[in-house]
């Protein structure tokens, strides 16, 4: 049995990621820390809630105490975190709690996977570490780490230390560098969960700039699938991308949404860029090709289907956090810029 620490395990990929292995890895058993901050929702994880198999603390990763508490009562073997604050406009907003969750909280689960000399931590982070990419070429696993957000910032430097303590005290880490995902229970602060919802309630769509910005989009099960790949198969030390080869503008992603719903596109509404938007992402798979023989199985256009068909059936889900705070930060970030 592999007693896993999954930290942040009940935000979007976190309690995708937990679903996924306890369906398939009858040998795993999970332990979930989450602060259960605006992103964190329990209910993401109802389905696995009387899992033997399963166990949820509430708490903080920057707690050092309490991490080796649970590594030590739990006989966590593994970490895998998932634990960040993600989102680019709060981080411009406000970076403090960037630098303290995805900096420092970080440093202490390194900490102690180098105490009780674990056998596998995995870092997860993202391709926005890279910078943007000009019209032509793809990031691979040695391209300089060059951020350009508060948020990639301290990711970048969550990166480093994970390296770090690879190469200084031996603690086994791998680092998995993923593009944009997208799928159920993803906070509809994101681009694709907010357009599906705006537009089911006949709300303006906020678009920045000229909507030109690419992305490659991962369907987030393909992603998990990765994750669990690199997590038994992978090679200490080591950094993997992972990505759906699947470049996209976001105006082109959001006209999708709106014909899929038979919107009209008159509600999309073009608002002034965010401070230092990256212009454009893409990611290269050779290596986990190569070395793992691992590529994503979800085609979008059936994904992003699947996607809005969940949140036009799961209305009562995303109607109970898209109250109080989370429009006004909205109707503050958009009136304002």
């Amino acid at each position: 049995m592999k007693n896993i620490l999954v930290t942040g395990g009940a935000g979007f990929i976190g309690s995708n990621f937990i679903k996924y292995i306890l369906d398939r890895e009858k040998d795993f058993r999970i332990v979930n820390l989450d602060k259960l901050t605006y992103a964190g929702n329990l209910r993401n994880l109802q389905s696995v809630e009387d899992n033997p198999n399963y166990k949820f603390y509430k708490g903080d990763i920057c707690n050092k105490e309490l991490v080796d508490y649970i590594i030590s009562k739990e006989k966590i073997d593994t970490i895998v975190n998932f634990a960040a604050e993600s989102h680019v406009d709060r981080s411009i907003l406000s970076s403090n709690v960037f630098i303290n969750t995805n900096v420092i909280g970080t440093n202490v689960l390194l900490e102690a996977a180098k105490n009780f000399k674990l056998e596998r931590y995995l870092q997860i982070s993202t391709d926005e570490v890279y910078g943007s990419l000009g019209a032509n070429g793809k990031f691979s696993e040695t391209t300089p780490l060059s951020p350009n957000s508060p948020y990639s910032a301290s990711k970048a430097s969550a990166d480093l230390l994970t390296h770090a303590y690879f190469h200084t005290y031996n603690v086994p880490t791998i680092i998995t560098r993923c593009s944009n995902n997208y799928g159920p229970y993803q906070f509809p602060e994101k681009l694709i969960p907010l357009m599906i919802i705006n537009a089911l309630n006949e709300k303006s769509l906020p678009v920045y700039g000229d909507g030109m910005n690419v992305r490659d989009w991962i369907y987030v099960e393909d992603h998990c699938e990765a994750i669990h790949l690199i997590l038994t198969e992978g090679r200490s030390g080591e950094v993997y991308n992972i990505g759906a080869s699947n470049e996209m503008p976001n105006i082109k992603i959001v006209k999708l949404i709106l014909s899929y719903l038979r919107k009209d596109e008159s509600l999309i509404t073009f608002v002034k860029d965010r401070p230092g938007h990256d212009r454009r992402y893409a990611i290269d798979l050779s290596k986990i090709k190569t070395e793992l023989g691992w590529k994503p199985k979800h085609s979008f256009e059936g994904a992003i289907h699947k996607t809005i068909d969940w949140y036009i059936e799961n209305k009562s889900w995303w109607e109970e956090i898209t109250s109080g705070d989370y429009q006004s930060y909205y109707r503050k970030w958009y009136i304002e810029r």
